[in-house]
């Protein structure tokens, strides 16, 4: 079975504008066995189940793009908007 390579960007931050743990808009992860280093468990958590979905070559149904999804970590007060995206090599 083939495992592609997840792109995660920060594609907003709402409420307050900052992340706790120091994410802002632009930066850009790349997942491939193993999560970044330093990258927010919270977060990690949250996206994991989609970014497992998109690894193995699923798609998210409620997406216009395949291969991309868009969702949010659990701070209720200052989530940060992530884009996930299937790396096509």
């Amino acid at each position: 079975m083939k495992k592609h390579k997840i792109k995660v960007r920060v594609v907003k931050i709402l409420e307050k504008g900052t992340c706790p743990d120091g994410l802002k808009v632009g930066d850009e992860f790349v997942f491939d066995r193993l999560p970044p280093p330093n990258f927010c468990h919270w977060a990690y958590y949250s996206i994991l189940p989609f970014v497992t979905a998109l690894r193995f070559g699923g798609n998210i149904p409620w997406e216009e793009k395949e291969g991309t999804c868009r969702l949010c970590c659990p701070d209720p007060d200052n989530p940060v908007v992530f884009e996930i995206s299937r790396v096509e090599e």
